[in-house]
């Protein structure tokens, strides 16, 4: 018996070691090797504003002449980060997303229904992804051409120019920043 209590309580010390010391040393250290060191991006909207915005956070864009981010299960409240938990299966989820699809056409004429992104209809793990797919940003672009009356190439090349590559060119899928390609989009001449 004795044994057994001075081994759990060795064991509770290395754990107390391990996971308050060494491991969140390690989780910093990891952190220092992506954007901005870890830290939350803050994005000034422009030189003369006001406005900010978080890069990291997913935020909403649903008017006609931005292109629209992916779609939330939280509202984009980074306080409550949370999945929808409805399988895919479930007949509210199947709705919720025929729904995002049918307003998607009704705003998107010019594309079919098979040509629609999955991200674009629905929501992330943490309900909070700030990227769609470079797929997903193009199929927007005669949407919001026709709007702006900006050429299509333009837009092209704006989606090109955000795309991001995957991590270590592995890891991940090809991504777009919602809010970049946004503010990028307000500031095209």
């Amino acid at each position: 018996m004795k044994n057994h209590i001075i081994s759990s309580i060795l064991l509770t010390i290395c754990c107390i070691g391990f996971f308050c010391g060494a491991y969140t040393v390690a989780v910093w250290g990891i952190a220092q090797l992506a954007d901005n060191n870890g830290k939350g991006e803050i994005i000034k909207y422009s030189a003369d504003s006001e406005r900010y915005g978080f890069a990291n956070v997913g935020q909403t864009f649903t008017t006609d002449n931005y292109f629209w981010s992916r779609p939330s299960a939280v509202g984009y409240n980074a306080a409550g980060s949370a999945g929808s938990n409805k399988g895919p299966s479930n007949p509210d989820y199947l709705a919720q997303v025929q729904a995002r699809i049918d307003t998607f056409m009704v705003h998107n004429p010019s594309i079919k229904k098979d040509q629609i992104t999955a991200d674009l209809v629905t929501a992330s793990g943490s309900g909070l992804d700030p990227d769609i797919s470079p797929a997903s940003a193009r199929i927007q672009i005669a949407r919001i051409a026709h709007i702006r009356k900006i050429d299509p190439k333009k837009l092209e090349a704006l989606v090109d120019e955000h795309s991001k590559s995957p991590l270590m060119g592995m890891f991940g899928p090809e991504k777009v920043n919602v809010l970049q390609l946004n503010i990028a989009l307000d500031n095209l001449k």
